[in-house]
């Protein structure tokens, strides 16, 4: 019987701290759980006081005084048992009230529940927004790594045809050793020293079927420089001094665009037009072409 109180005691403990407790989802199975187990010790209980009130009227026929003590120990045992029955069913029917009302701690949780899906949501858009920038970004890196090849394609022919020119020109062997040292300086970027041989070449070789070659690339290396202004005194060195030279429809694209990075669209559009009506068949006709469209 002391067995059977103090598992009852246990599970009415059980149940108090439930009832305290934060409920949640498995908080409420484990207490359907605890409700039917309760039910199930009500009943046994009950059937625990019937089996009393029988040895009572038993013993009432013949009350010795051990009977007495017995009969005094089955109604102390009686009364705990209607005191537990007692608090079993108020404990029973709190819960039920309990589950009417759900807890504001439940509440509480649900809001905030609310409130990081709402922030999980705006993180979501957010890195959406930004993976639409990265893609756009990658796309300009690829253009541009494109636009690059092609500049790299074309500057490698333009080396192979520098180093050649000198050959195919027919000048002095000296004028073309000086030349392409000039020229290798340049490919390799040392654009200072490059341009103190151009002009050197120049001193000594003014009038070469080279001079004109050297002159456009005393200018590049100003260009380089993003010197735009002395960029274009010296493109028009090479337009002045070598007319005929074929350097010339080159030198003037690259003015127009020396102007155009200085801010002057006027002129640039000026020179970009006059290549295209000097040059049409040409190769800066074409750039320029291209150029002029991205100005409207």
């Amino acid at each position: 019987m002391k067995r059977i109180i103090g598992s009852k005691n246990w599970t009415i403990l059980c149940i108090g701290a439930f009832l305290w407790g934060c409920a949640t989802t498995q908080d409420v199975r484990i207490l359907d759980k605890e409700i039917y187990e309760l039910q199930s010790r009500l009943s046994q209980v009950q059937r625990e006081k019937d089996a009393l009130k029988k040895e009572l009227a038993t013993l009432k026929s013949d009350l010795t005084a051990e009977n007495q003590r017995t009969h005094s120990d089955l109604l102390l045992r009686l009364e705990n048992l209607q005191s537990e029955m007692r608090i079993l069913q108020t404990g029973v029917e709190e819960y039920k009230e309990y589950l009417k009302r759900p807890s504001k701690e439940i509440d509480r949780v649900k809001e905030d529940m609310q409130v990081r899906l709402r922030m999980l949501e705006e993180r979501g858009k957010v890195l959406d927004e930004k993976n639409k920038n990265q893609a756009e970004k990658v796309r300009e890196l690829e253009d541009q790594l494109k636009s690059m090849e092609a500049k790299m394609a074309a500057s490698a022919k333009q080396a192979e045809a520098e180093k050649q020119v000198a050959e195919i020109k027919g000048v002095s062997t000296g004028a073309g050793d000086l030349y392409r040292d000039a020229y290798d300086t340049f490919q390799r970027g040392d654009l200072e020293a490059a341009r103190r041989k151009f002009e050197a070449f120049l001193k000594q070789y003014p009038n070469t079927e080279l001079s004109d070659n050297a002159q456009f690339w005393v200018g590049e290396t100003y260009y380089l420089k993003k010197d735009f202004e002395r960029a274009i005194l010296e493109y028009e060195k090479t337009i002045a001094k070598y007319p005929e030279g074929d350097k010339v429809p080159a030198a003037m694209l690259k003015q127009g665009m020396a102007f155009l990075e200085l801010g002057d669209r006027t002129n640039g559009r000026n020179l970009l037009k006059r290549v295209i009506e000097r040059f049409p068949q040409s190769e800066q006709a074409e750039m320029a072409k291209k150029k002029l469209e991205t100005l409207k």
